[in-house]
C-alpha cells in the first residue's frame, strides 16, 4: 500500500512538472490574452452590480464567461497593516506569466476589495494551496461582500496603461 502511494505521488509529480515545463510561446500568450480580456472587459461596465454583494455572485459571472482563475493572493488595504481586505485573481499560470514578463506584455488580473476583513485563516489557506485557485478557495471567499473591483492589464497585451 505504501509503495503504491509513493508511485502515485511520483507519477503525479512528474505529470505536474511536465505540464509546468511545457514550453509556452509568445503566440500562445497572445492567444490566451486575446481570449480572456474581451470576457473581462465585458464585465467592467456593470462591475458595480457586484458591489455590496457576495463574492460568489462575481465568481459565478467569471465562470459563466468561461474565465478560469489560476492563482490568487491577498493583501491589506493600507500599509502597514495586518488586516487583509484585498483579493487578487490571476488568469494565467506561471509559464504564461514568464512569457508575458520576457516580452514586456501586460497580464490581466482583477483585484477585489471586500467590505469586511478577510478572516485570518486566509494565511493557512494560501500556504496549503500554494496560491493555486480551487473550489475550496472559492468557497472560502464566497460570502465576503465586495466593496470595489479593479481590472488591471486589460487594454491590450502591449499597452502600458494599467487602468481599466
Amino acid at each position: 500500500m505504501k509503495k503504491l502511494l509513493i508511485i502515485k505521488v511520483l507519477f503525479l509529480s512528474s505529470l505536474l512538472s511536465i505540464n509546468y515545463n511545457k514550453a509556452q510561446t509568445t503566440t500562445d500568450y497572445i492567444n490566451f490574452y486575446n481570449d480572456v480580456t474581451p470576457k473581462l472587459n465585458s464585465i467592467i461596465p456593470n462591475k458595480t452590480q457586484y458591489y455590496e454583494k457576495p463574492f460568489s455572485n462575481f465568481y459565478s459571472e467569471l465562470q459563466n464567461k468561461n474565465i478560469s482563475v489560476k492563482g490568487w493572493i491577498f493583501d491589506t488595504k493600507i500599509v502597514p497593516s495586518t488586516k487583509y481586505y484585498k483579493l487578487t485573481l490571476f488568469f494565467c499560470d506561471m509559464s504564461m506569466l514568464r512569457v508575458a514578463r520576457e516580452n514586456s506584455f501586460q497580464h490581466p488580473w482583477v483585484t477585489l476589495t471586500f467590505e469586511d476583513e478577510i478572516p485570518n485563516q486566509v494565511v493557512s489557506l494560501m500556504e496549503q494551496n500554494h496560491a493555486v485557485w480551487n473550489p475550496t478557495v472559492a468557497q472560502f471567499f464566497s460570502n465576503l461582500k465586495i466593496e470595489k473591483i479593479e481590472f488591471i492589464g486589460v487594454k491590450g497585451y502591449n499597452v502600458e496603461d494599467y487602468s481599466e
